[in-house]
């Protein structure tokens, strides 16, 4: 029924003018075209990212968006570069080489927005 549909992630944000200095400037997303009031599209390589005005910013506390990338490790350093901050989580059998959580052959890396969101980078 889906299988062949795309999907959009969306993130809550608290105010879209803050939201788009974080993922314009930090991140390097370009804004597409959008209708909707206090609503920012953004498009990311062949998906898009809807961002929009909630009450309920912040509050997921898993990962809302995930990139995967070739090259983790090189990512996060341009990201640093921009301000982004990265997380650290202390899970099972998880090693740590900077900011870069590493499982056997899978690289993340996790950092918030603004608002608290939870994003992410993952290795292919």
């Amino acid at each position: 029924m889906l299988n062949s549909e795309d999907a959009v992630a969306t993130v809550a944000v608290k105010s879209v003018i803050a939201a788009a200095k974080f993922y314009e400037g930090k991140l390097g997303l370009k804004k597409v075209v959008s209708d909707e009031m206090q609503v920012l599209v953004y498009k990311s390589g062949n998906s898009k990212l809807l961002v929009y005005e909630s009450q309920f910013a912040g509050t997921n506390k898993a990962s809302a968006v995930t990139w995967v990338v070739d090259d983790v490790d090189g990512i996060v350093n341009e990201l640093k570069k921009n301000g982004v901050t990265f997380e650290r989580y202390d899970f099972p059998e998880v090693k740590h080489e900077g900011d870069v959580h590493v499982f056997g052959k899978r690289r993340t890396a996790w950092f918030t927005d603004p608002d608290g969101n939870i994003l992410a980078l993952a290795n292919k």
